[in-house]
């Protein structure tokens, strides 16, 4: 049995707000011992020169797969972006301009509310990249895109092509096509139109972001929308094969999986595994398709619901059966109000897992908290600091003053539910780094935007809560296997940092970086010196 001892640290376990060693052993890729450097005084070992270590990081709501097939599309995430016209010039940059009629012009991240001119791109400022060739761009969410006539033409929408459920493709006041895609199955009525890459490069692609993730010192995720590329576990399978490390639990898109045979164990098990179904209960608060009990200030909207309850019950049973999570994206609270009334009595079938996962979560209650904590289902709650710190413009204009200061309760989450966990939804978030934990972990320990804007004091974290959101509370959400904690017989990933987060001055957080990723005992990231 191979052994290794490092000495010498500041070493957080993630076990608790408080909990603290100097030392660990690890044996054939796992911890076989933790505790006070003094009892092992005078054994060769790794000095780890008094940095400060914590488990490996874990993004239990990001999207691997959409990330590989953004290799191919322009970032026009902010701040890099902050206009039209540098909408349009970052576009312009595409290696696919000036080629034929038929290649795409892709990107991705524009957020309006930066904007001078307060909207997206139309169709007719989309034909000043290329009236000749498709363009297509994605908004920051997600959600929502907008495309060129060229992208509609190749896609077969016409002005007379109906709105597809629970979205719609914008018009003008003659009803004529604007090229505004709202919401996702808009979106995909074009997307369906860009040639896919074939099997190899998409493994490849995803392979590839394995540096992207160790360079942050995220060593598991969950993939929350795994089902963006064909296939995905065999496709994420041959990707850890071909070099991707972090452990990844793939949640299957609703109601694509329903053509599914019964998942085996095979399919539940191992460090690429099929962890849960994902559908949409509405959409998001940018955009005005968050599903509100409220109607939206100086509007008569509600938002959007986008699913039906019939396929809601589908899906809890499906997942059921096939011993599996549920994640709802649930950000109004009319949303959220209604996913719990259709499941809150229902038996949990997950055991020490929760069996419901709501994501995002953006109003919260405290009404709210108690429902959930004396439901009979089994709930966890994944929400975010980085929206609130990337999209304050936005929030600010759809939310009312009563609304706001029950936006994002991360203190109330972290202090009343037992599952509850921060993530980044990268890269369906309005900032060009949005997974870089230090800058979510710096918005949540502050709780101000990245205008300095207050964004509720009252539910600021401390940065050991911060950090056990993104380790040893997040392990408890999902089923990642080992990983979370500097513990006896779990998985030995973890990350040096290259400064004490715990004594630093707040405002500085997001400038510290790793310094190295271990995964299973092996570095697998070293930042250069």
């Amino acid at each position: 049995m191979s052994s290794q001892l490092f000495f010498n640290g500041k070493l957080f376990t993630g076990r608790g707000e408080d909990d603290f060693a100097t030392a660990f052993r690890i044996a054939d890729g796992v911890f076989s011992w933790v505790g006070d450097a003094a009892h092992v005084a005078g054994e060769r070992a790794v000095d780890l020169q008094g940095r400060t270590v914590v488990p490996g990081f874990l993004d239990v709501h990001t999207h691997l797969a959409f990330m590989a097939t953004l290799a191919d599309a322009v970032k026009c995430l902010p701040p890099e972006v902050t206009s039209l016209a540098g909408l349009l010039d970052r576009l312009r940059t595409h290696p696919n301009l000036g080629r034929r009629g038929d290649d795409w012009i892709q990107g991705f991240g524009y957020d309006e509310s930066k904007y001078p001119e307060g909207r997206g791109p139309t169709a007719d400022e989309l034909d000043r990249v290329s009236s000749t060739q498709p363009v297509f761009v994605q908004r920051c969410d997600g959600h929502s895109s907008a495309c060129n006539h060229r992208a509609l033409e190749l896609a077969g929408i016409t002005h007379d092509t109906p709105d597809p459920p629970g979205a719609r493709f914008g018009r003008d006041g003659d009803g004529r096509l604007n090229g505004m895609l709202i919401e996702s199955n808009a979106t995909d009525a074009v997307t369906e139109a860009i040639p896919a890459p074939d099997k190899a490069q998409q493994v490849r692609n995803l392979a590839r972001l394995n540096k992207h993730f160790v360079e942050r010192g995220i060593v598991a995720v969950g993939d929350l929308l795994a089902t963006m590329v064909p296939t995905p576990l065999q496709t994420f399978r041959a990707a850890e094969k071909a070099g991707l490390q972090v452990q990844c639990a793939l949640y299957y898109g609703w109601p694509a999986a329903a053509e599914l045979p019964d998942l085996t164990d095979d399919d539940r098990t191992g460090r690429m595994k099929i962890a849960g179904l994902k559908l949409f209960m509405d959409g998001a608060y940018s955009n005005r398709t968050a599903w509100t009990e409220d109607t939206y200030p100086g509007s008569r909207d509600h938002g959007m619901h986008t699913v039906t309850d019939d396929d809601f019950r589908e899906a809890v049973n499906w997942a059921r059966r096939n011993h599996i999570q549920v994640a709802v994206h649930a950000m109004g609270d009319r949303a959220l109000n209604h996913a719990v009334d259709i499941v809150a009595d229902d038996e949990p079938w997950m055991g020490d897992l929760p069996s419901i996962r709501l994501e995002h979560a953006t109003l919260f209650s405290g009404a709210m908290i108690d429902r959930l904590n004396t439901a009979r289902m089994s709930f966890a709650v994944v929400s975010h600091s980085i929206f609130l710190f990337a999209e304050f413009d936005s929030y600010q204009r759809n939310l009312s003053p009563r609304q706001f200061e029950i936006a994002y309760p991360i203190r109330s989450f972290y202090e009343h539910i037992p599952f509850t966990a921060l993530s980044s939804d990268n890269p369906a978030t309005a900032w060009a780094d949005a997974d870089n934990v230090f800058v979510s972990m710096k918005a949540a320990v502050l709780r101000r935007a990245y205008n300095g804007a207050d964004i509720g004091q009252a539910e600021a974290l401390t940065v050991p809560q911060a950090l056990l959101l993104y380790t040893g509370r997040a392990r408890q959400v999902t089923p990642l296997d080992g990983v979370g904690r500097i513990e006896n017989g779990y998985e030995a990933s973890f990350v040096a940092l290259d400064r004490d987060i715990f004594t630093i001055d707040p405002d500085e957080i997001d400038r510290v970086r790793v310094a190295e990723t271990w995964i299973r005992g092996e570095q697998a990231y070293a930042r250069p010196t």
